[in-house]
């Protein structure tokens, strides 16, 4: 079954890639994957997952230069444009219902369940994540999720907000889940 993400999601990295013209995109991307640094990327317009962790994997090798915390730091990053976007994401002062309507809004950034929620409380939730690519595409996106999840928490007024693993699949476990406190 194909996956797909949306532009919305899938816009960042073609500004990364873009911003970074001098690296050998063409060693990680498929020439087919090239026609989408030309093309204007409309975020509800669907795009192939497998485009996406190429090129994820592509920035992880040429801009991260393989450091999980820089790939943590743009999942942090990226919450302000996805909340301009889509305000009703956030719900002031109130983690626990902005963690309930991001696993609303996630249908509209996934055509398949990357995020479920799997326990929620006024002060923690447990998500589990499966976006059902290779391990070092799964290791490096869960990390961008981990630095997502925590400045949304941040947003929604979560004094203490924290993200960790739970479990990672990556690492022999059986999913990837990811522990919030708030």
């Amino acid at each position: 079954m194909e996956r797909h993400v949306r532009g919305a999601l899938f816009v960042d990295y073609v500004r990364m890639i873009r911003a970074h013209k001098a690296a050998p995109w063409t060693r990680h991307l498929q020439a087919s994957d090239m026609r989408y640094l030309e093309a204007r990327i409309e975020p509800a317009t669907w795009y192939p997952m497998e485009t996406f962790e190429r090129m994820g994997l592509a920035i992880l090798t040429e801009i991260a230069r393989d450091q999980l915390a820089i790939v943590e730091a743009f999942g942090h990053a990226s919450v302000e444009g996805l909340l301009n976007q889509y305000p009703m994401l956030l719900a002031p002062d109130c983690p626990r219902d902005t963690i309930m309507r991001f696993q609303s809004f996630r249908s509209g950034f996934f055509d398949f369940p990357a995020f479920e929620t799997c326990e929620i409380s006024d002060h923690s939730a447990r998500i589990q994540i499966e976006y059902q690519m290779g391990m070092r595409a799964e290791e490096a996106a869960c990390h961008q999720s981990v630095g997502f999840f925590i400045r949304l928490l941040e947003a929604s007024g979560a004094a203490h907000g924290r993200v960790d693993f739970a479990s990672r699949r990556w690492a022999g476990d059986r999913s990837t889940v990811l522990a919030l406190s708030y």
